[in-house]
């Protein structure tokens, strides 16, 4: 049963039904309704402030185990671009310049990050900056060794290069002495044994009786194998890489011009034709247009001890000549 309030009237002295008007009922409820949002608000500001939810700690784990992983990956990468730049720099203080090459410009490995097409691929990692971070770096490595790998390329080129170059420098003497007997005459100035006059003696004379075998000091090619008025029947091989060697006064010539000759192989046999005096061989050596001393190219003929007699034969023997 519904209760009946009632108030005592001042005015009338009297006891009196309660009556609400319904605005003041109206004011009440939504002063409740208020009351109760504001409550819940408050609560639930609370709630999402101070009370972790177990998704955010999941996330806040996994993130954790990223961030562990992002630093181990950024300490791999570190070691990695370390090795990256130690390999770059023994590829232009070491490799290059045993073979004489020009070093790379760290310019030109730039450009050849900047062209990388893998950058396109990091562009898709923007939401993810530890992982855009971490692929750019990765990329800059990648594009480095792949810049490196052509360099070893050309390295490789350049090793091959090398062999063909030591197999086509003079470096033997150019009749057999094993006995270093038969240098008559070593490079300098000296009188000429027919004119009679000071003259520059290009190379080396050596003395053998006539129809001994004469060798090409390298590898070559035959540019010259006929008669000359001074040189006699003689042979002239260009070696490549500068180099260049004459054979004079032979008796007979074997090479023919344009042959491929190889070291040691027989181009003719001693004589004395043209302006000789005897039997002998006149070998020049000479770079790039200009003669140079023959004796410093016997390396792979002589030892130490050897060459050192060598030298002091050439020097005593270089005041008679036999052309």
């Amino acid at each position: 049963m519904k209760k009946i309030k009632y108030y005592y009237n001042t005015h009338t002295l009297r006891y009196e039904k309660l009556v609400t008007p319904l605005r003041v009922k109206l004011l009440r409820v939504f002063g409740f309704i208020s009351a109760a949002l504001v409550s819940s608000a408050l609560i639930i500001w609370v709630y999402t402030s101070f009370v972790p939810r177990a998704i955010d700690k999941e996330t806040e784990l996994k993130y954790e185990a990223i961030k562990d992983n992002y630093s181990t990956l950024a300490a791999k990468t570190k070691t990695l671009q370390q090795q990256m730049a130690e390999l770059e720099k023994r590829d232009n203080d070491v490799y290059r310049s045993i073979f004489e090459a020009n070093p790379l410009s760290d310019s030109a490995r730039t450009k050849a990050v900047e062209k990388s097409k893998e950058i396109a691929k990091v562009n898709l990692l923007k939401e993810d900056e530890l992982g855009l971070e971490i692929a750019k770096t990765l990329n800059n490595i990648t594009a480095r060794i792949a810049y490196q790998f052509q360099s070893y390329d050309a390295i490789e080129k350049l090793i091959n290069n090398q062999e063909t170059k030591m197999a086509s420098i003079p470096a033997i003497q150019p009749v057999s002495n094993q006995q270093l007997t038969r240098i008559a005459s070593g490079f300098g100035m000296r009188i000429h044994p027919i004119y009679g006059i000071a003259k520059m003696h290009s190379g080396l004379d050596f003395t053998a009786p006539q129809g001994t075998p004469i060798y090409a000091t390298g590898d070559g090619i035959v540019t010259t194998a006929g008669v000359g008025t001074g040189t006699g029947n003689h042979v002239i091989i260009n070696h490549g890489y500068g180099y260049e060697t004459e054979y004079m006064h032979m008796v007979r010539i074997k090479a023919t011009v344009g042959k491929q000759v190889k070291r040691g192989e027989v181009i003719g046999w001693v004589g004395s034709t043209g302006a000789s005096t005897g039997p002998h061989c006149h070998y020049e050596v000479h770079i790039n247009g200009s003669p140079v001393d023959p004796v410093y190219f016997f390396f792979n003929d002589l030892n130490a001890e050897q060459y050192d007699r060598v030298l002091k034969i050439a020097a005593t023997g270089s005041a008679k000549s036999f052309d």
